[in-house]
């Protein structure tokens, strides 16, 4: 006959086996969300407040695109840089851009650019002919003034998806 401990770490055992298997099929695996294409919304900061009198603190931003396929190439159709009012202030390509696999490209804007302001984001339009992993698009800011620092990224959101 099996003691109270037995059966209770019995149970536990299998609870713990449960959990972990519902960890990773809760989590979705390499390559399970493949797309063919994507527009994609990245937020830019030129500056954000702090301080009591709200302080504007000027940012230097950067557009980092990386392709995180390890097969196939992918072509960056637009990188368009939009200020906080969503007026076009800038496209940064004049033609498409090919990343191959792994590659990685970036666009940078300089602290004195103030163009954008707080709200200023960019579009970015990429494609593949074949359906790959989704890159990484993402917007980061940095500021090194007075011996402070502020650093932040702000990963891109799909806006809309193309599959064709």
């Amino acid at each position: 006959m099996e003691t109270k401990n037995t059966v209770y770490f019995q149970i536990k055992r299998v609870v713990w086996v449960i959990l972990i298997l519902l960890f990773f099929v809760g989590h979705t695996s390499a390559g399970e969300h493949l797309s063919k294409g994507e527009s994609v919304y990245v937020s830019i900061y030129s500056h954000v407040y702090s301080g009591v009198k709200l302080h504007a603190l000027e940012l230097s931003g950067m557009l980092s695109i990386r392709n995180t396929d390890p097969k196939y190439s992918i072509s960056i159709q637009k990188a368009d840089y939009y200020d906080s009012k969503g007026k076009l202030l800038e496209q940064y390509l004049t033609q498409p851009l090919k990343l191959k696999a792994l590659e990685s490209t970036h666009f940078l804007l300089k602290v004195s650019d103030k163009r954008g302001g707080p709200g200023a984001n960019f579009i970015v339009k990429w494609e593949s002919g074949h359906k790959v992993n989704q890159p990484i698009i993402e917007g980061i800011m940095l500021s090194t003034r007075a011996q402070q620092g502020i650093s932040f990224i702000c990963p891109g959101k799909i806006i809309s998806e193309h599959n064709d």
